[in-house]
């Protein structure tokens, strides 16, 4: 049996979900057209589910034009349910498009345009109630369009104070009608905007702790997000487990900073790939581990339907790693030459207090003359990764 036919197989409880808009993407970018077909959803969900995917995100235009009337709109939602009903593939997840349309050029919640800000909003609860009868439970909110290019342009306090009333009024709403809703912000640092506003897990945190419903919302981080600004993602996981409020995880391949790629999962920073499956595996996470990504504008069909299938086997293969390197008797050894346990103990004992720190001694010179045997440990991990530790 050749290694990769041993490979681990996807199955639904592994909770792997893709957006309509990634394996429908057609191809498009600044320097040219499609190159593939549009994607009728409900052929798409039907194919996720022969590859062994378990739900499926859209955004409300994924489905049914901007434009189109409420017969032609409910004729696109009946054709996805029938094929969500065939399946059996769930939707954990729905987000609202506020970016395509020229009217959002300036954004949908913060746009300086009040009419658009309005129109926005109600666009949004449009969805709200879309996404609640098909049983999404996550409604997340990517604001790529809200931001600015020049200093003079947005008021980025009055922005922020715009940004969430159009939380508090959502939040209400999702309250008012007992949906089982809960939204989650995803970050980006900048493209399409020249600088978008929440650009990091951690702005999101902050602005999340300022609204009327905090409880309600969370952050739906992204690997090539959080990397394309020269951040750690795995770290920025684990600060949202920490707060507990990572809702949802969009997960793809990025090699550094550069614009946001969306190459498939396991691609690009393979070593930060590791990291990302290993916190979401031990770090209490259990939602969809969602894929939003981009076959390249290299790609047929063919080509589509293998970098979806490539996202669910780099997951497995990695979390198949991160489970082993765990597992290790010289890995366990090594953390604790690390003295990695140590963290977990509390600094200050019960009932110590500063004082008993004052009057305790201590040998610095000593103590830095112990190495923290780092090295060993991580290469250990590579090892893993590398697959010539089992």
């Amino acid at each position: 049996m050749t290694a990769s036919s041993a490979a681990p197989q996807p199955a639904l409880e592994d909770k792997f979900s893709f957006g309509l808009w990634t394996v429908g993407w057609q191809g498009v970018d600044v320097f040219g057209g499609a190159i593939r077909p549009p994607m009728d959803p409900a052929y798409a969900v039907r194919r996720l589910a022969e590859l062994g995917a378990y739900g499926i995100s859209f955004h409300d235009n994924d489905v049914f034009a901007f434009d189109a009337d409420p017969e032609l709109r409910e004729t696109a939602v009946a054709s996805l349910r029938g094929a969500l009903d065939e399946t059996g593939l769930g939707v954990p997840m729905v987000t609202t498009n506020l970016f395509s349309h020229p009217v959002f050029r300036d954004g949908g919640f913060t746009n300086n345009d009040r009419d658009v800000r309005r129109f926005a909003i109600r666009k949004a609860a449009d969805n709200l109630d879309l996404a609640a009868s098909l049983g999404a439970r996550t409604f997340v909110a990517w604001g790529g369009r809200e931001g600015a290019e020049s200093g003079a342009a947005k008021d980025v306090r009055t922005a922020l104070d715009r940004y969430a009333e159009a939380f508090n009024l959502l939040g209400q709403y999702v309250l008012d009608q007992g949906y089982d809703i809960r939204f989650a912000i995803e970050p980006k640092p900048n493209e399409p905007r020249g600088d978008i506003l929440l650009p990091t897990v951690g702005h999101a945190i902050a602005f999340i702790h300022e609204l009327e419903h905090p409880e309600l919302v969370g952050v739906n981080p992204e690997v090539g997000h959080e990397e394309m600004a020269g951040l750690n993602f795995a770290h920025g996981l684990a600060q949202a487990l920490w707060h507990g409020k990572l809702f949802h995880v969009d997960l793809n391949g990025q090699t550094g900073p550069r614009f946001d790629q969306d190459l498939r999962f396991g691609a690009g920073n393979v070593r930060g790939a590791f990291w990302t499956v290993d916190i979401l595996e031990s770090g209490g996470y259990d939602g969809p581990r969602h894929f939003d990504f981009k076959p390249p504008r290299t790609e047929d069909e063919d080509g589509v339907w293998a970098s979806a299938a490539a996202c669910m086997r780099n997951y497995l293969i990695l979390r198949d790693k991160s489970r082993a390197f765990r597992a290790d008797p010289a890995v366990q050894e090594a953390l604790q030459h690390a003295r990695v346990h140590e963290l977990a103990t509390p600094t200050l004992a019960d009932g110590e207090s500063l004082a008993d720190l004052r009057n305790e001694p201590f040998d610095p010179d000593a103590a830095a003359a112990r190495g923290m045997a780092f090295e060993a440990l991580d290469q250990l991990a590579l090892e893993h990764l590398y697959g010539v530790r089992g």
